[in-house]
């Protein structure tokens, strides 16, 4: 009886203990283990993504080599080149879905270019969710301390306040690896037998671009580095609503969950299974939820043009997209976007917890 009496008690607490003894630094360490694992695992469905939304932008996919000759298995369009085979319909470099971009990527430029650009995820994952989630959490406990004590009615909304502040500062931080990102998912190898350009040679292609613009006066405007966050509005205006929905829909679930789950002591493997589960649950809603706003982000960091580039906002594109192509063109790519972001968030926020819970269990036993 005397158990049965005191669960009740131990429901609560467990979470604020570990939460308080706890420091940025230790934050940072589980949280950028967390971002490794997830982004190698979910990078081919990232490029997928950034693919057919490019596709869609007007990007062509066109053969990576002059004497090309086409695939066995493609319909060819019945014109020669010069002794070398048929050429080519246009069908064959023209993205139907998402497993037709694994396919055709898989066939036409070899199975590793999935993993396109995860040096530069892995250069983004780490300190951005490094920053994002222990800022999270701090700012998350912070404001739940601050309503219990002087505004009860604003601790609903905590999660919310925090992801949008702490998701702010890491793409604040972070938006130049973003666009780099970007671009080597969304363009094709420009030659055959040329290693196609790193992150450091892709960001640095960005800033050669301003001696193209013509005039003058946008010369002025488009010096400097600024150009390294190109598309930041955009990042913003698709990673705060994300960030949001994502907290508000994971932190009460999952509470709820661990309550359910937790009986009298928590285990690493009840506070994985819930995290998953619930993080998996928050990303896929999230994400379906602001995809039109990860077509504008996209669009706006694959453009080239630099007169247009400066041109460019996020409600500009969005009408752009909806007068062209209409809904369809909106949730472009939401498959794989809601498909890796499920796992993604579900993996990150399980592996960062369970790290927080050891961490404490062996801080504890000190």
């Amino acid at each position: 009886m005397a158990t049965a009496e005191r669960a009740p008690e131990q429901l609560a607490p467990p979470p604020p203990p570990p939460e308080r003894v706890m420091g940025f630094a230790e934050r940072a360490v589980a949280a950028a283990g967390a971002a490794v694992v997830s982004a190698v695992l979910v990078n081919p469905l990232d490029v997928a993504k950034t693919r057919l939304q490019a596709q869609a932008a007007g990007v062509v996919y066109n053969p990576i080599w002059s004497d090309f000759r086409c695939y066995p298995w493609c319909n060819p369009g019945g014109l020669k080149l010069s002794g070398l085979g048929p050429s080519c319909s246009p069908e064959c470099f023209q993205y139907r879905g998402t497993m037709d971009v694994f396919s055709k990527i898989t066939r036409q430029e070899g199975i590793f270019r999935l993993w396109r650009g995860t040096g530069a995820s892995l250069a983004l994952a780490v300190p951005t969710v490094g920053i994002y989630l222990p800022s999270y959490d701090l700012l998350r406990n912070w404001i739940e301390e601050y309503s219990d004590h002087s505004y009860p009615k604003l601790r609903p909304y905590a999660p919310l306040i925090a992801g949008s502040i702490a998701r702010s500062l890491a793409c604040i931080t972070c938006s130049p690896i973003e666009l780099a990102r970007t671009r080597m998912q969304a363009f094709k190898q420009s030659s055959g037998g040329a290693k196609p350009p790193g992150m450091w040679k892709t960001m640095l292609g960005v800033l050669s671009s301003r001696q193209s613009i013509s005039h003058p006066e946008n010369l002025q405007t488009a010096r400097g580095y600024h150009l390294l966050w190109t598309g930041m509005g955009a990042q913003l205006a698709r990673d705060v609503p994300f960030s949001a929905i994502c907290w508000m829909v994971l932190e009460p679930t999952r509470r709820h969950l661990l309550g359910l789950l937790a009986g009298e002591q928590s285990n690493a493997a009840v506070i994985m299974g819930a995290n998953f589960s619930t993080g998996f649950i928050a990303g896929v809603i999230s994400s379906g939820a602001t995809c039109p706003l990860d077509v504008a982000k996209t669009r706006r960091q694959i453009e080239k043009d630099p007169a247009r580039v400066l041109s460019m906002n996020t409600r500009r594109i969005l009408l752009e997209v909806w007068r062209n192509e209409g809904i369809n063109g909106l949730f472009r790519g939401a498959g794989p976007r809601m498909a890796r972001a499920g796992p993604s968030v579900g993996i990150v926020v399980s592996s960062y917890e369970v790290v927080k819970h050891i961490m404490h269990r062996k801080h504890a036993e000190l």
